[in-house]
């Protein structure tokens, strides 16, 4: 090899020199990753800065990042992003509905921030009118970006602009919401948001709700107002009023940094980490909703979504669909034809009539249980008319209890999940397949269309005659049980019927039934030893008596063990069933269910334990403090929330049928709860039978129980107004003590909570010194008249409790009594909803004036209170006059002995 020329070294050296040169040039080009602040004019792209990942700009601890980023290192979309480092989580982003490309050029000049195209197309900028020029951009600490102007005066910020995430101290105000991701590599808007308004914080999918922040058992609420905005921050989730006031809170554990983010899969998650500029998550402490088939996808359309182990769930395909070949998981209709969709019925011109496939029983769907129907108070052919001449109708639920019609009108049907207390039945809509091949071969389509009216007949005869054969054996085995019992001479007789003492279930043997969504269940021996053996009974009532028990190994594990003595002995399936239907009722004023025990004929429910007992012990005992008038409001007040849940927030409408002090419950900080809500449905048989004309307690029984009117949610409205007017008079309102004023203590009802029967020392009446007409002055008048006519009179404040002394506002005193003599009005039609009264109560509406007309029942139930039962029996019996049937009922009211027995849903 021949040598190198001595002149090529020094060549070489002096493109060395150049490059030298060169470089600097080209990093200035690309610029060093900036902390904290930019100045105008500048550019970056993801080529620019693919060394450092097409990050730009740091905040000054480096936690968080802007950055021209591509999700999932697709290479078709690039957004500019604000980026938290050491988790490498997306926390916003700008262009999301409209990525540009790897060298699509972010520009900040003194107009903004602007993202476009290489080509120069605008995709995306802050807003054009800018009330300054700007003079640089700011990343914070808190992963906030910021155009500043002159003096660092805020011109714009993402704070304000949130996408999916939100972070310490951000803002989500009311009316804003965050919106989800499509996917993970797909930061477009997709269809799941949270939204805050001012009565919430709410989850929806195609603007049908599936989460509510008042319905999750892990929030409190602390007081009525307007929501103005929601924040997250080391302690938890916070939704306050305008006043910087608490309305809702959720607690999350101790942690420096919690990131609240909606997931492109509908989840509202909020992970924390310890420090901002943590590696590591300390686990997502807070999920909702939190079982999966409350999700509205959870699987794919029209999938039935059912619990498994732990917190996972299975998808299947409900009766009469099929698994889609064309959408993995999905179900589509078995019969060949397809399911109705907005573009098919628009691009259809013909006239052909749409189909309808009915879902089974207890098959729900996700948008009834949160979202008002679309009409009310139809029958089924008016709901199905109304979805067949709707073009985005895809569904439809009615519930033929409340004539309730729901229209599924989204761009896609999502899942349905299993649901036992689910009464409405749904229907989906389908239209003829375009692909089918046999539409045109008539003997084809004659033998199709006889196929499925050949096989339910035959279908339906052998389902007749399996049914009458388990009839005879079951006929057969009752006569069997019969003949023994009588050999054997076995018997009880209680309350006039016999009763047969066997311990085991009838009609079935396994005490492993598992019904989807059940509550823990315990064992007689566990229960038994949680109750120290039943040691300490703190009340009976109704349904039996009530002992403090405590789960082992477990925080805050007080519990009350009801022992239900007043319950038939039937069939654990149907047992199981109801308790599930009430263990999954959670409200913040609703005792909660934590468990039961079904073992033979044994019947036991585990209850949260209430450590102040039942209202009747703080309010009309001798011993204690007495309630201030701001306890008993904020009582009133809880009570008709939880009363307000049963009837309108549940899957099924619950009527209490037995409101009274007995069943409202107190608790250290505030608590006030219902109890005993759903029970009567598990009331036997025969005690049904025994009680059809009166079922309650008396003094708080609406007059449409006593006259065989139809009962609603207004009999409770009733009853809500007697326990409002004893809590105004410190006092029952019925003045004479007998046994049959004694308490009826209910699940956690503290040890000593019998309400005495006689009353404190010194407790003057309202009428003592100046008595209406009809009042005895005795103090043993019946309260609602006299609190009717001194209401007449404008003598409010001479129906309060005198034991507070004065303790109260008269407009306060007014508006209460008011809110009570509405809801005892005769007609239920008169009388408002239990959601009325809660806005009544809350001040944000005012209190009707109670119809004077309305209520001259009450002064037939005064003259009755004040002579002997034998002459009210006369009154009954020689009364003539036409529209006195409820008046005549509300007498024997007075005459009856029975005290405590409920009516089922």
């Amino acid at each position: 090899m021949s040598p190198l020329p001595r002149a090529l070294p020094r060549s070489l050296a002096f493109l060395g020199w150049v490059l030298l040169i060169l470089l600097p040039a080209r990093a200035a080009d690309a610029g060093p990753l900036a902390t904290e602040l930019l100045r105008p004019p500048f550019t970056a792209s993801n080529i620019l800065y693919v060394d450092t990942g097409g990050a730009f700009l740091e905040s000054t601890s480096g936690a968080f990042r802007a950055a021209v980023f591509n999700p999932g290192k697709q290479q078709d979309r690039f957004y500019l992003a604000v980026l938290h480092v050491p988790s490498a989580t997306l926390v916003w982003s700008g262009n999301r509905d409209a990525p540009t490309t790897s060298s699509g050029p972010v520009n900040l000049t003194s107009q903004g921030i602007t993202v476009s195209k290489p080509d120069g197309t605008l995709l995306w900028s802050t807003p054009s009118q800018l009330r300054s020029p700007v003079v640089a951009l700011r990343l914070q600490d808190s992963g906030n970006l910021q155009l500043l102007g002159a003096g660092n005066a805020t011109l714009w910020q993402s704070f304000d602009t949130a996408t999916d995430t939100l972070l310490p101290g951000q803002l989500l105000r009311a009316g804003a919401y965050l919106s989800a991701a499509t996917s993970a590599t797909d930061l477009a808007e997709g269809n799941y948001r949270l939204g805050v308004t001012a009565a919430d914080l709410v989850l929806t999918w195609q603007a049908s709700t599936y989460w509510r922040l008042s319905n999750d058992a892990r929030s409190y609420k602390d007081r009525n107002a307007a929501v103005a905005s929601v924040s997250v921050n080391a302690s938890g989730l916070f939704a306050v009023a305008a006043d910087g006031g608490l309305v809702f809170r959720v607690n999350i554990g101790a942690a420096a940094f919690p990131v609240l983010s909606l997931g492109y899969d509908g989840r509202l998650r909020i992970t924390s980490y310890a420090l901002v500029n943590s590696s590591a998550s300390l686990g997502s402490d807070f999920v909702a909703p939190a079982n999966d088939c409350d999700l509205p996808l959870q699987c794919p359309s029209l999938g039935l979504c059912s619990p498994a182990a732990g917190n996972s769930s299975t998808c299947t395909c409900p009766p009469l669909f099929a698994a889609s070949v064309t959408t993995p998981g999905a179900c589509t209709p078995g019969d060949g034809s397809a399911l109705a969709s907005p573009a098919l019925c628009q691009s259809n011109n013909s006239t052909v009539s749409p189909s309808y496939l009915a879902l089974k029983s207890q098959v729900a769907y996700f948008a009834t249980k949160f979202d008002p129907p679309i009409k009310a108070g139809v029958n089924h052919n008016a709901c199905r008319g109304l979805c067949s001449t709707s073009c985005g109708c895809l569904a439809y639920f009615y519930d033929n209890l409340s004539q309730s019609c729901y229209l599924i009108q989204d761009k896609q049907l999502g899942s349905l999940y299993f649901s036992s207390s689910a009464s409405a039945l749904g229907y989906i809509k389908t239209v003829p397949s375009a692909n089918n091949a046999t539409r045109n071969n008539p003997s084809s389509s004659s033998a199709n269309r006889a196929i499925p009216i050949i096989l339910p007949s035959i279908a339906a005869f052998l389902l007749l005659a399996v049914i009458i054969c388990y009839l005879c054996w079951r006929r057969m085995s009752k006569n069997g049980k019969k003949k023994k019992g009588k050999s054997t001479g076995v018997k009880q007789v209680y309350m006039g019927r016999q009763k047969d003492t066997g311990s085991a279930d009838d009609d079935e043997d396994d005490d492993n039934v598992v019904v989807p969504g059940m509550p823990t269940r315990f064992s007689y021996m566990e229960i038994a030893a949680m109750t120290a053996n039943f040691g300490t009974k703190i009340g009976s009532g109704g349904f039996g008596s009530v002992y403090k028990g405590e789960l082992p190994g477990v925080v805050e594990g007080l519990v009350a063990v009801k022992k239900l003595e007043a319950v038939g002995v039937q069939a654990k399936r149907e047992f199981c069933t109801e308790i599930t239907v009430i263990a999954n009722i959670r409200h913040v004023n609703l005792v909660r269910l934590r468990g039961f025990c079904a073992e033979g004929s044994r019947r036991l429910l585990v209850y949260e334990y209430m450590n102040r007992g039942s209202l009747d012990r703080s309010l009309f005992g001798r011993t204690g403090p007495i309630l201030e008038w701001g306890e008993r409001m904020e009582v009133a007040l809880g009570a008709a929330r939880g009363l307000a849940y049963l009837h309108t927030g549940c899957d099924q409408k619950i009527v209490h049928c037995d409101v009274k002090p007995e069943n409202i419950l107190l608790a250290d900080g505030g608590q006030v709860k219902i109890a005993d809500f759903g029970l009567a449905k598990l009331m036997s048989p025969e005690q049904s039978a025994l009680f059809t004309t009166m079922r309650g307690t008396r003094g708080y029984l609406a007059p449409e129980w006593l006259s065989n009117a139809a009962i609603s949610d207004r009999a409770d409205v009733y009853s809500f107004g007697m326990v409002l007017l004893e809590l105004i008079h410190g006092r029952k309102n019925r003045g004479e003590q007998t046994n049959d004023n004694a308490a009826v203590a209910v699940a956690g009802a503290g040890a000593g909570s019998s309400v005495q029967s006689d009353w404190p020392s010194g407790w003057s009446s309202a009428t003592a010194t100046s008595s209406p007409s009809g009042a005895s002055g005795s103090g043993d008048e019946y309260f609602p008249m006299v609190a009717m006519e001194l209401h007449e009179q404008g003598r409010h404040l001479d129906l309060v409790d005198r034991r507070l002394e004065g303790r109260v506002d008269g407009a306060e005193a007014a508006r209460a009594v008011r809110i009570a003599l509405c809801c005892l009005h005769e007609d239920p039609a008169q009388r408002p909803s239990m959601a009325a009264v809660v806005r009544m109560l809350e001040g944000t509406v005012a209190p009707p004036e109670p119809r004077v007309e309305a209520l001259g029942f009450l002064r037939l139930y005064g003259r009755g209170h004040a002579v002997p039962n034998t002459s009210l029996i006369a009154m009954a019996g020689t009364s003539g006059s036409a529209g006195t049937s409820s008046s005549m009922a509300g007498v024997a009211e007075l005459t009856d002995t029975s005290q405590s027995v409920s009516a089922p849903r």
